[in-house]
């Protein structure tokens, strides 16, 4: 346990993101025996411009203006900072001394809002951990000066066009300057050991709490016309990150099977071949805490991953999902699957899922239920944490 220092953490969601974020959980953690300032993104320009009419720009505007206090407490030891600066949008610009120098500035002002924030509450720079903030906070460690700096790369943020532009130079940098690198897959600490030895895979958390409280909330109505083998996904359907010819493949070999597709779709999903077979149903989006329940109506989950470099590095949170049901599930063969393979059939290939389905659905029983409940339930945020912590302590004894 790391106990009594203050930590600063910037990243590339707000607080108050509507997904799920995985550094939320980990400022949770943090602040359980730690002072903790969230910084949230500062406001840029284009931003601004182009959100002007919504609620949480008009917020950050609010706090820009001097007429919204930025700077609360949300939860003990833990402060949430809106930062009171607006920088400039210049990923347009080519990579060069241009860049640089704009780019330096938009640290600087950012730097600036939070230095308001941590005089005020006498804030020491114990810690800067900061969540694959490539771009804004570059020049943070050197500005804030913090004891000891880790850099958390949770997704291959370079495979959007967007941060390869830039990132593809900078986040390499970022990371050898970084005392520590923290990952949630072994394909991601493969990438930083590149550039910085001290890089570890510390897993990741699951929030189970919808798990563990099921909601009043009935699907067999809905689902009575769906004959089972029921053969599930949950989550966004996106052509970028889901193999349409796999779902496809698995239906037209299997007519018997019904393939039930749970949550909102992208235009290549609407179009695709998938809304003429009939056996594969789509459900569109639910409520969050009914998707236990949706889960629980299948025989086999399935994730079937696109193999590109926006997916390669995933960690999978959905499998743990399915996996803390005791559900037998199917996925895509890839370097970060192999933490699962001993709970998970890894197919390689459209071939694969056919004849892993069909053994998941012939071989399962109440042990591999139980084991798979036991393993996903191990990955929680505080075990994921607790060896930040064990990996912090021990660079530190190094210096």
């Amino acid at each position: 346990m790391l106990e009594n220092q203050d930590i600063i953490i910037v990243g590339q969601q707000g607080w108050d993101t509507e997904i799920g974020s995985n550094c939320k959980n980990i400022a949770l953690e943090f602040s359980k025996k730690n002072r903790v300032i969230y910084v949230n993104p500062p406001l840029d320009r284009i931003s601004k411009w182009r959100g002007k009419n919504e609620q949480r720009i008009q917020k950050r505007l609010a706090v820009i203006s001097g007429a919204t206090n930025g700077f609360v407490m949300v939860e003990k030891n833990l402060y949430v900072l809106d930062p009171d600066c607006l920088i400039e949008s210049i990923n347009w610009l080519p990579v060069g001394k241009v860049y640089n120098y704009l780019n330096k500035i938009n640290n600087e002002r950012f730097f600036a809002s939070i230095k308001k924030a941590v005089d005020q509450i006498h804030f020491k720079s114990d810690m800067l951990f900061n969540d694959s903030d490539m771009l804004r906070s570059f020049h943070l460690k050197k500005l804030l000066n913090p004891k000891i700096s880790v850099y958390y790369s949770r997704d291959n943020m370079l495979a959007t066009s967007y941060y390869k532009k830039h990132g593809s130079v900078m986040e390499p940098k970022i990371i050898a300057q970084s005392d520590l690198c923290f990952t949630n897959s072994g394909y991601l600490e493969n990438y930083c050991k590149k550039y910085n030895i001290n890089a570890y895979n510390v897993g990741q958390g699951c929030d189970f709490s919808l798990f563990d409280e099921p909601a009043n909330y009935s699907v067999e109505k809905e689902l009575e016309h769906i004959q089972k083998p029921r053969i599930g996904y949950i989550g966004v359907l996106t052509s970028a990150r889901l193999d349409i010819d796999i779902i496809e493949h698995i239906a037209l070999a299997k007519p018997d099977w019904n393939i039930v597709l749970v949550g909102p779709e992208d235009d290549l999903f609407k179009k695709s071949v998938l809304h003429t077979l009939p056996n594969v149903h789509f459900l569109g989006a639910k409520p969050v805490d009914a998707l236990p329940n949706y889960i629980d109506a299948f025989d086999v989950c399935f994730n079937p991953q696109l193999l590109n470099d926006l997916t390669i590095g995933n960690y999978p949170r959905k499998i743990d999902e399915y996996l803390a049901l005791g559900k037998p599930t199917i996925a895509t063969k890839t370097e970060a699957m192999e933490a699962f393979k001993d709970h998970v059939f890894l197919a390689d290939g459209k071939d694969d899922y056919v004849s892993g389905i069909a053994s998941l659905l012939s071989e399962d029983s109440k042990v591999l239920n139980d084991n798979r409940r036991t393993f996903a339930r191990s990955h929680t945020w505080t075990n994921s944490v607790d060896l930040m912590y064990q990996l912090i302590k021990k660079f530190k004894k190094s210096l």
